[in-house]
């Protein structure tokens, strides 16, 4: 009798009650940060309101198209885990110089078109990098990335920053409401119920929030009904060197972000990430960030926020990721429910982001367990990655009078500790030099993702 062969987690597709959920989960955690990028952009521009909006269903649109890529994939764009696209912070800073220089939007469009082509070539490289990536780097990096994303739920808890009442005790005492619920409905509801924690808290914190007056639905009635992205909506791009230069750097510093992402979110979900598989991912954002060029927004990568949501709630499914991809495309087509969306209270997430960001810190502890720290230097790569890492995060100003380059390098937790945790693994694992007698590699370059015994 023939048998049919196990389907992977992350290739299940639950039904369709369950992947609107679980989708809808996962666009509330990353809403914030998507369209973050294009308000402070097109602020730094004075663009006009109606330009802001329009940048901003224009970067939702093409999220969704991203994350559809990155979860369904074809060819060999796509790493086929259940990772969500958002534009990147790490290209802010050069994109308001550039903006706000002469060159205007056209000139960021340009750039940002030819940091995608080089994603696209640059990618085979980066997947023959892996081998850069044992469980002591992967670990490190996967801790970082935690712990350098709860400052934003923090900001989020106080009321998000800017914000007039930021801090206040009504602010905090909601993200706190809201923190218990997820906590509670973790612990104690059904199992179906308690995976889609985090979208509960978020529903209960705005059913409370509304009337204490944390929300503001003015921005639905002045909503469109429907939106149409079309290509060059600003005009033509533009080339310019200095311009390409900036970008290509930042495109480097992504790429090293989403390594970082995509084997996070393979050690949660227990579908390795090969080399081949890292250059599909890679490959993916490239494309996107082409798209995003021609869309009229911006570079694109995958978003750390959703790691967390995904070993929360254990939920490893690519077509739930897949199905918040249709609803962020939703979202970009029909302004009027962006604005919904838009509505829900900083504090409300901020509570929500508390539990996702530190369990993806955790998810990082989870793979240093696995670590040999005895008679070695591990605790040392561990202990600096982690330091340089959390520098700018503590001190934002810390590279103030660094040249640009190195600010949008460095400026970035995530991608200053892996590279310090590449160079630091190789320094003491892996050049020759004296070592204790007892001192035993703990890793090997050629298995980077192999589950590590006791004295690996």
């Amino acid at each position: 009798m023939a048998t049919t062969a196990a389907v992977h987690p992350v290739d299940e597709i639950p039904p369709v009650r369950q992947l609107a959920a679980f989708g809808l989960q996962h666009v509330l955690a990353m809403y914030a940060g998507a369209v973050a990028v294009p308000l402070i952009v097109g602020g730094a521009m004075r663009l006009s309101p109606a330009d802001l909006a329009y940048l901003i269903t224009a970067d939702l649109l093409v999220c969704g198209v991203a994350t559809l890529i990155q979860c369904v994939g074809f060819w060999r764009f796509g790493v086929r885990l259940p990772i969500m696209q958002g534009c990147t912070f790490a290209a802010v800073s050069p994109m308001v110089l550039i903006g706000t220089t002469g060159g205007g939007l056209p000139a960021i469009y340009g750039s940002v078109i030819v940091a995608g082509l080089a994603i696209v070539l640059l990618a085979p490289v980066f997947g023959r990098l892996l081998r850069f990536f044992p469980p002591l780097v992967t670990g490190t990096v996967i801790l970082i990335i935690g712990v350098s994303l709860l400052p934003v739920a923090g900001n989020w808890a106080a009321g998000g920053a800017g914000a007039k009442d930021f801090g206040a005790p009504r602010n905090l005492a909601l993200a706190a409401f809201v923190l218990l619920v997820v906590l509670g409905v973790q612990r104690f509801a059904p199992p179906f119920l308690a995976r889609v924690a985090v979208l509960t808290g978020i529903v209960v914190g705005l059913a409370v929030a509304v009337p204490f007056g944390f929300t503001d639905f003015g921005g639905v009635a002045d909503a469109d009904w429907v939106g149409i992205s079309t290509p060059f909506h600003f005009g033509a791009p533009e080339f310019r060197v200095s311009a390409i230069v900036s970008m290509l750097v930042v495109a480097l510093v992504t790429m090293t972000e989403t390594t970082g992402d995509l084997i996070a979110v393979g050690e949660l979900t227990g579908r390795e990430v090969e080399p081949r598989s890292l250059a599909d991912g890679l490959r993916a954002d490239g494309l996107s960030t082409v798209l995003g060029g021609v869309f009229n927004t911006f570079p694109y990568t995958a978003y750390a926020q959703n790691v967390g949501l995904v070993g929360m709630t254990r939920v490893r499914s690519r077509w739930v990721v897949a199905a918040a991809g249709a609803l962020l495309v939703l979202l970009g087509l029909l302004p009027k429910l962006g604005a919904v969306v838009a509505a829900v209270p900083a504090p409300v997430l901020g509570g929500a982001g508390l539990v996702m960001f530190g369990t993806v810190a955790a998810s990082g502890l989870r793979t240093l367990a696995r670590v040999d720290f005895r008679d070695n230097h591990n605790l040392t790569v561990v202990a600096v990655s982690v330091a340089v890492g959390m520098l700018p995060v503590g001190v934002p100003t810390v590279y103030a009078k660094f040249p640009d380059w190195f600010q949008t390098v460095m400026n970035s937790g995530i991608s200053a500790g892996c590279l310090t945790a590449i160079v630091l693994n190789l320094l003491f694992n892996h050049v020759p030099g004296r070592k204790s007698e007892e001192a035993v590699p703990e890793q090997r370059l050629d298995s980077p993702a192999k589950p590590a015994g006791p004295n690996s």
